[in-house]
C-alpha cells in the first residue's frame, strides 16, 4: 500500500512525484514515459532554443531525479482506477494491481490529428499543435491554422497580431459569428477558407506547403512558414470516467487545490479543466496537487 500514486510522467506528474518524495511520502509514479509532450520540440529554421519559454530546465531536472530513483517509478499504464473503502486500486496494462491511500492523476491530453500524408513526418518541424506556445515566434511570417471551434479561432487571433498573414481553414460558420470571428473576418492579414479539406503537407526539411481541396473538389497549395493544427484536445481521463466528475469535454473538474469531488483523489495538468495548456502551468498544478495530497495524508502518516 503506497501513500500516494502519481499517474502520468509529464510536467505535472514529474513535479507532483518529486514534491511527494521531498515530503517523505511513500510514493510511486506510474507512467509509460518520462517527460510527456516536453519530449517534442518545435524546430524552425530561424529560431534558437533560448527564444522559447518551455520550462524544460525544471522538467528535465525532475526527470533526471526520477530516472535515478528507480524505486519511485514503474513504467506501465493505468487501465482503470477505482476506490475501495478508504483507498484506491489501480489496474495496470501489464495486469498488475496497485493500491494507494491517495492518487494524483496527471495523464495529460492527446491532440486530435488530421491523419493526412506529411502530418507525421513534419510534426514539430514547421507543423505543430499549439499556437498558444509558439505564436510569438512567427513575427512577420506566413502561417496557416487548421481547425474548428474556439482553439482554432484563438490560435488565428493570436497569430494575426504578429504574423504577416494567417490563413484559417475551417468548417464551422458559428465561430465566425463571435466577436473574435468578426474581427478575423475583417482583418487585412487574415484569409478564411471555409469548407476546405486538408489533403497533404509538403516540404523538404520543414513543412512548407499545405495542400487543400475546395468544396468543388479542386486541389490547390498554399505556402506556410508555420502550420498549426488546432482541432481539439482529448483528455486522458477514461480510466476514471466512473469515479470522478468530468466536464462536458471529458476533463477532470478540480478546485484551486487540484482536489476532485472524491476525497483523496487529485488531478493536475492538461487532463483537468485548468486554464491553458502550458508546461509551466502544468508544473505549478503538479506542485499544488502534491501539496494538497500531503495535507490530505498527513493525519495518517
Amino acid at each position: 500500500m503506497y501513500d500516494l500514486i502519481v499517474v502520468g510522467g509529464g510536467p505535472a506528474g514529474l513535479t507532483a512525484t518529486v514534491y511527494a518524495i521531498r515530503k517523505r511520502l511513500n510514493v510511486l509514479m506510474l507512467t509509460k514515459d518520462l517527460g510527456g509532450k516536453t519530449q517534442y520540440r518545435l524546430a524552425l529554421p530561424w529560431i534558437q532554443d533560448y527564444q522559447v519559454i518551455r520550462g524544460l530546465e525544471t522538467v528535465n531536472k525532475f526527470r533526471s531525479e526520477l530516472e535515478y530513483l528507480e524505486f519511485a517509478r514503474k513504467m506501465d499504464t493505468a487501465e482503470k482506477i477505482t476506490k475501495e473503502g478508504d483507498h484506491f486500486v489501480i489496474a495496470t496494462k501489464s495486469g498488475e494491481i496497485l493500491q494507494a491511500k491517495a492518487v494524483v492523476l496527471a495523464t495529460g491530453a492527446r491532440q486530435v490529428r488530421l491523419n493526412v500524408p506529411g502530418e507525421k513526418e513534419f510534426t514539430m518541424r514547421g507543423l505543430c499543435y499549439s499556437a498558444l506556445s509558439y505564436a510569438p515566434l512567427f513575427i512577420d511570417k506566413i502561417t496557416v491554422v487548421i481547425g474548428d471551434g474556439d482553439l482554432a479561432l484563438s490560435a488565428a487571433g493570436e497569430l494575426a497580431t504578429v504574423a504577416k498573414h494567417v490563413t484559417l481553414v475551417c468548417k464551422d460558420d458559428d465561430i465566425l459569428s463571435t466577436p473574435l470571428g468578426n474581427k478575423l473576418s475583417a482583418a487585412k492579414n487574415v484569409t478564411i477558407f471555409k469548407d476546405y479539406q486538408v489533403v497533404e503537407f509538403k516540404g523538404d526539411e520543414f513543412a512548407e506547403n499545405v495542400v487543400l481541396k475546395d468544396p468543388s473538389g479542386k486541389v490547390s497549395e498554399i505556402a506556410a512558414e508555420g502550420t498549426f493544427i488546432e482541432m481539439a484536445l482529448t483528455p486522458m481521463s477514461q480510466m476514471v470516467a466512473d469515479l470522478v466528475k468530468l466536464d462536458e469535454h471529458g476533463r477532470i473538474i478540480v478546485d484551486c487545490g487540484n482536489r476532485t469531488n472524491v476525497p483523496g483523489f487529485f488531478a493536475a495538468g492538461d487532463v483537468t479543466n485548468t486554464y491553458a495548456e502550458q508546461v509551466l502551468v502544468a508544473v505549478g498544478e503538479g506542485a499544488k496537487a502534491a501539496l494538497s495530497a500531503y495535507e490530505y495524508l498527513l493525519p495518517t502518516l
